[in-house]
């Protein structure tokens, strides 16, 4: 699913008006009509009280043609419009106009005062007060207004972005900004729905189509795609009945340190469950015996260190690396990761200790082939590309870090970005039981195996990182956020990999299941 800037949503309005030969108003008439349909559908005449609190700009309008539906069927209606100027605009006006024809209880306007309505915890608000042609601070007593809201502790429905959120820039003041328990966006969700400094701003949200024109929204190119299971479906590669495991690669892992063994075999154990035809691990000797003994899917070579990582030989021909897990940070083994640089060929997947000795010796970011892969967590990612003040400017670093080396940077989080080609990719999967000892480690495995298989860099970290959360999203129905380790994730990934293929349950007809119950 793309997600379109504002500038790309006005002009796909704009297009979408000339097109279909329809006025501004009546764009403005599908969008009300069918956050009306949206609330009609799930509240089924239901006499709960409804407060919608209406903008005088376009947002506002919106939520004018709400009003007037939900009057028309009947609700339980108050309609204000939040009235400190007085540039309004031409479609607030006409939907004014035929609000005020079709009651006697014509919308309240509030002054720019504290004379804000009661609103029961039980009432439901409607939030149309800004969208996102929001450019500055709320004043004092909008501000005023959006903490009402919140001590109400009403359930809050905001129209295409909570007002007060900027689409582009970050919040300075948290209460500036109405905190919905639901957006209802139009055209495709709002970048700042999945950064973390954003994200809180709505609990949930969905996607109303509004009928803009179907041939922009599928030729103009965004900055931001949202990857979900039809995204990352297309890319599979499936596999032939006669092929063998010479045709799916041989990932070499190499990592570990005394302790920090668990973190190559999680590795291994992700990229072979990935699809890996072969799996080696490269580490100090101490590793030998758990590996051997704890998988022994996986081929073993050592270092001639017992303890850590000091020189990298070996004499197979691995078709892609995963390096870094556990490797600890010892100058003979950053050493090692120079001289090893220097002659290596592979495609690399770096997480952990690799990245943190990038970090402390910089001039090798220089050395890595074109399109390798990062996987850094926030600390690991500021090291590399350095501090920033809020999600806008992380991004924008990442960006500039992306292009500058030629790499793949996976900026891991609630919702896993990956960066490539100066655009971001937003992960849809995962949950809060991610974030548990070892689970980067099996997302390095993941991605490395794939890239063995014949997927594009670009590609397998996307579809690493799906995979990855996917399994986590089906293993967290076992085991709950707190219980789910890392190895589960490697036991579920076969069925992540199923659900790419299963098809959403139809609902059955009213008569079969009454034919049911009678049985």
């Amino acid at each position: 699913m793309k997600i379109f800037s504002k500038e790309q949503i006005y002009a796909g309005d704009k297009l979408t008006a000339e097109r279909q030969n329809i006025s501004s108003t009546d764009l403005m008439e599908r969008a009300g009509t069918q956050i009306f349909n949206w609330m009609h559908r799930r509240m089924q005449g239901a006499q709960v009280p409804i407060h919608i609190f209406c903008g005088i700009g376009n947002n506002g309008g919106d939520g004018l043609v709400l009003g007037r539906h939900l009057i028309l069927d009947g609700y339980n209606v108050n309609v204000y419009v939040v009235n400190c100027s007085d540039k309004r605009s031409k479609d607030f006006l006409v939907n004014y106009d035929r609000i005020k024809n079709v009651t006697k209880k014509w919308p309240t306007l509030l002054g720019c005062s504290e004379d804000f309505p009661e609103i029961h915890p039980n009432d439901i608000i409607v939030d149309a007060v800004f969208g996102i042609g929001l450019n500055r601070p709320v004043d004092d007593w909008v501000k005023g207004l959006f903490i009402h809201f919140r001590k109400s502790k009403a359930f809050t429905l905001s129209i295409d972005i909570p007002s007060g959120l900027f689409v582009d820039k970050p919040v300075q003041d948290e209460d500036n900004v109405v905190w919905a328990g639901f957006t209802l966006s139009f055209a495709s969700p709002k970048l700042v729905f999945f950064l973390p400094d954003t994200a809180k701003y709505t609990v949930q949200w969905e996607v109303l189509d509004i009928g803009l024109d179907p041939e922009y929204l599928h030729t103009t190119e965004t900055e931001a795609q949202l990857i979900s299971k039809y995204e990352v479906l297309p890319n599979y590669i499936p596999r032939d009945k006669y092929s063998h495991k010479g045709q799916f690669g041989h990932s070499l892992i190499i990592g570990g340190s005394y302790g920090k063994i668990g973190a190559v075999t999680l590795a291994c154990r992700g990229a072979l469950s990935a699809g890996s035809g072969l799996v080696s691990a490269y580490v100090p000797k101490c590793g030998y015996t758990p590996l051997q003994s704890g998988f022994p899917e996986a081929m073993v070579i050592t270092d001639t260190d017992e303890n850590k990582i000091t020189s990298i030989k070996y004499d197979i021909a691995p078709t892609v690396i995963g390096f870094g897990v556990g490797a600890g940070t010892d100058t003979k083994t950053i050493s090692a990761f120079e001289e090893f640089l220097k002659v290596n060929k592979a495609p690399l997947v770096i997480d952990a200790d690799g990245l943190n000795m990038l970090s402390k010796k910089k001039s090798l970011l220089k050395m890595l082939p074109e399109l390798t892969i990062l996987t850094p967590h926030p600390k690991e990612l500021e090291r590399l590309v350095g501090a920033w003040n809020d999600d806008f400017e992380k991004l924008g670093k990442v960006k500039a870090f992306s292009k500058k080396y030629r790499l793949i940077v996976v900026v891991k989080g609630a919702n896993t970005i990956t960066v490539f080609n100066e655009k971001f990719y937003i992960n849809t999967t995962g949950n809060p039981g991610l974030a548990t000892a070892g689970s980067g480690d099996v997302l390095t495995g993941i991605i490395t195996g794939l890239i063995a298989q014949g997927y594009h860099p670009s590609v397998g970290a996307i579809f690493g990182v799906y995979l990855h959360g996917k399994s986590a999203d089906i293993a967290v129905e076992d085991f709950g956020y707190q219980s789910l380790i890392a190895s589960h994730i490697v036991e579920y990934l076969g069925e992540a990999f199923i659900d790419l293929f299963k098809q959403p349950e139809q609902p059955q007809p009213e008569e079969e299941y009454t034919k049911k119950a009678t049985e």
